[in-house]
């Protein structure tokens, strides 16, 4: 198509060849197998120039047609291959979503042309069931049991992170430099509901150190609780990314929660789950790679 297309703008074979970077016989073998093949003349041969006849306009106008398209294709599928096109599906639980997600996202794709993101908002045990169904490229969760039952269809990378005490700003738990237990003794403080690994942890740990534990409110999320933190309610143990995801959501203001290490050790596992069977393009493994790395180093940085 493309040596036809060019020496019907040309009219030479010898200048079509140059302009392909082919050689002469070739050009002129490539005509003479297209015309074998549609059974028809295409060029009259008059003072060593080709002179198309009235039939071969209308194979110029398709080919030329064909040709936009094909070149549309490559130049597509080059943006593709240089993770600059292309779709993200992102499954998470509610807290990531919110502000951290979208930030990371929007650094991401900054720089490139043509991302679409779908990101949808669930709890872990939806997160984990869209996962398993193959539904969604990237997967945001809590640690949860249901991931060994799906091990066969998710592959589940955990990061884990030390979680932080968040203290309202006013209170004078805020100029200390590490929370401790016993500064929340008969304290009120925001937990998430009982069945939660944070929770259960945290409710050993005022057990072993024999301190009252006063919830004042508990949610089935972390982000919640830390309204309640702000209006000077309660203390909240929350992990790192929720506090990433209030100094985004609060920034260029006057932050109202101030977040510290916390002793004990509280353990906060997230999962980043990836389909096992489904197909997954260049650019949502990329993306998949940047947020592992993301996460490891906010663990690593301990927030």
């Amino acid at each position: 198509m493309r040596a036809f297309h060019d020496v019907m703008l040309t009219g030479s074979i010898s200048q079509t060849a140059r302009n392909l970077n082919r050689t002469q016989p070739s050009i002129s073998a490539t005509i003479a197998n297209l015309e074998t093949s549609l059974g028809m003349k295409l060029f009259d041969r008059k003072g060593g120039r080709l002179h198309a006849v009235p039939e071969a306009r209308y194979l110029f106008e398709e080919c030329g047609e064909l040709l936009k398209r094909v070149e549309a294709i490559t130049q597509n599928m080059r943006r593709i291959r240089a993770l600059e096109s292309g779709e993200l599906r992102i499954a998470s639980m509610p807290g990531p979503s919110v502000f951290l997600l979208p930030d990371i996202v929007s650094k991401y794709a900054k720089d490139k042309s043509d991302i679409k993101t779908t990101l949808v908002s669930r709890s872990t045990e939806a997160v984990i069931q869209l996962l398993a169904a193959q539904q969604y490229d990237i997967g945001i969760c809590d640690n949860h049991p249901n991931l060994s039952r799906e091990s066969g269809l998710i592959d589940s990378e955990l990061v884990r992170f030390s979680c932080l005490c968040a203290v309202p700003a006013q209170s004078p738990l805020a100029a200390e430099k590490i929370i401790t237990i016993d500064h929340l003794d008969a304290a009120p403080i925001g937990i998430l509901m009982d069945e939660h690994p944070v929770s259960i942890q945290l409710q050993d740990a005022f057990a072993s150190a024999g301190v009252s534990m006063n919830v004042a409110f508990a949610t089935q999320y972390f982000i919640p609780l830390l309204t309640y933190v702000e209006n000077g309610l309660a203390c909240a143990v929350v992990d790192p990314v929720t506090a990433q995801s209030y100094r985004l959501y609060r920034s260029g203001q006057t932050a109202g929660v101030v977040f510290k290490p916390f002793h004990p050790d509280i353990a906060f596992e997230l999962a980043i789950l990836r389909p096992n069977h489904r197909p997954v393009s260049l650019l949502a493994r990329d993306f998949a790679d940047t947020l592992v790395n993301h996460f490891h180093t906010m663990a690593e940085e301990g927030d």
